[in-house]
């Protein structure tokens, strides 16, 4: 199995702007599928932060690995938090962040990085891979980190699949698994095309729900 970390990851993921643009198709396709917030994989608030200007899209398994990133007016913050990777502060008895993990982010992500809800009740930061972007920017920037063996270290490369891989085809393998369902692929594409919402795509893809069904839901996802 080949090594995959942050590094990896940063590679692998596009532009600020596409990256915000997936994020909200993926939140869109959730709200269609899963009706019941706490279902949801993915979601997108537009009012994350709305007197700083930031967004936040984030991923949660229900498993306790999970992601969040800030679209910020400096650029984006990405933290990754795998509950089973060794780089887990859980794991150290100090509960100290992995080295070389959040030391290099620069201050313009400084209020991200002490974001209280990124952390626990002890302000221990949960996390255990950590990307960033400026706007000026032209690649992913990570730490210099030592990292332990293992395939997948930081839990990077599980955590950030659909940021990586951001074929239609992707989210739909990983929506009929999650659902234990048949889920439209045709209706999928439509969404990940950016397509005009109709009641007949929502239709195809959850009969039970109407456009007027997701209103709250996109304003949210803005």
């Amino acid at each position: 199995m080949p090594r995959m970390t942050v590094e990896h990851v940063a590679a692998g993921l596009p532009g600020i702007a596409e990256l915000q643009r997936h994020c909200r198709t993926l939140a869109v396709l959730e709200a269609i599928l899963l009706p019941d917030r706490s279902d949801r994989y993915f979601c997108y608030d537009s009012r994350w932060n709305t007197e700083a200007g930031e967004h936040l899209a984030s991923m949660r398994d229900g498993s306790g690995d999970e992601y969040a990133i800030v679209f910020t007016r400096a650029g984006a913050y990405v933290r990754g938090f795998a509950h089973e990777s060794p780089l887990s502060p859980y794991g150290d008895e100090d509960r100290r962040v992995w080295p070389g993990v959040l030391d290099e982010v620069p201050a313009a992500f400084a209020a991200q990085v002490a974001e209280p809800a990124f952390g626990d009740e002890d302000d221990v930061p949960a996390v255990t891979a950590c990307l960033w972007r400026e706007h000026a920017d032209t690649v992913w920037r990570h730490g210099g980190i030592d990292f332990p063996a293992g395939p997948d270290p930081d839990g990077a490369d599980g955590l950030f699949a659909l940021l990586t891989d951001r074929r239609p085809e992707a989210y739909h393998a990983h929506a009929e698994d999650y659902l234990e369902a048949e889920v439209d692929l045709a209706a999928v594409r439509a969404v990940f095309a950016g397509e005009p919402l109709t009641d007949r795509l929502v239709a195809a893809l959850n009969p039970e729900l109407t456009l007027a069904d997701l209103a709250e839901d996109l304003a949210e996802i803005g």
